[in-house]
């Protein structure tokens, strides 16, 4: 984990993915990157960072599985394509019956966003690619542990984990990651949007017009 400052704020998420393409420019621009953003925020965020490395830009989808009855509270995540992580708690917690029951509910969830954010379509190949997971912020980093093992069984040759802002402490597997990028990581970290002037909602309807950009821009290049 690499972090440039304790303390930083950034305007809005544009700030920080322009700040945080900056940041990451220097190693990988050459690698002929895909950057995929984390919806919603993050795809904001990885919008600026694919525009800063001239790269392709897509998005990947995770859920949080939560404790049932106590929804903010999560056990592990499940990302695309039945990509899996479930805590040692969560094993202990619950029976595999309710734990595979959350997972198909979840599963439900992201094959509605696919449908509405992919139009459907698949996730771009990542086999010998430098693959960069990028959010607008890292609270546990749990959601992120699937899309690293994701990106890893479509061959992925690297698999790096970016944000603008993470806590000190996160979930120790988001360490299968070849790498961590992160620019600040306050000493009395509480939530992502602490160190956002602006932190609101990124919409489905700004989130489309961003893909729409991006494919524009891909086109362009080639």
């Amino acid at each position: 984990m690499e972090n440039v400052w304790d303390a930083l704020y950034f305007k809005n998420r544009e700030h920080a993915g322009k700040e945080l393409g900056l940041y990451l420019e220097p190693k990988y621009k050459r690698s002929n990157p895909l950057i995929l953003g984390i919806p919603r925020g993050g795809v904001e965020v990885a919008w600026y960072v694919s525009q800063q490395l001239q790269a392709d830009l897509s998005l990947a989808i995770s859920k949080k599985l939560p404790v049932p009855g106590n929804e903010e509270y999560g056990f592990g995540a499940v990302a695309e394509e039945y990509s899996v992580y479930v805590s040692p708690e969560g094993k202990e917690m619950l029976s595999p019956k309710v734990i595979n029951q959350i997972i198909e509910e979840k599963i439900q969830e992201i094959n509605r966003r696919v449908a509405i954010y992919r139009q459907g379509k698949p996730l771009p190949d990542m086999k010998k690619r430098t693959v960069i997971l990028v959010d607008d912020g890292i609270a546990t980093g749990v959601t992120l542990v699937p899309l690293i093992r994701l990106c890893r069984k479509k061959q992925a040759a690297k698999v790096i984990v970016a944000a603008p802002v993470s806590g000190k402490r996160y979930d120790t597997h988001l360490n299968e990651a070849d790498a961590i990028e992160v620019m600040v990581q306050p000493h009395d970290f509480y939530a992502v949007g602490q160190v956002y002037e602006t932190f609101g909602d990124f919409t489905d309807s700004q989130l489309l017009n961003l893909l729409k950009k991006a494919g524009a821009t891909e086109r362009n290049r080639t």
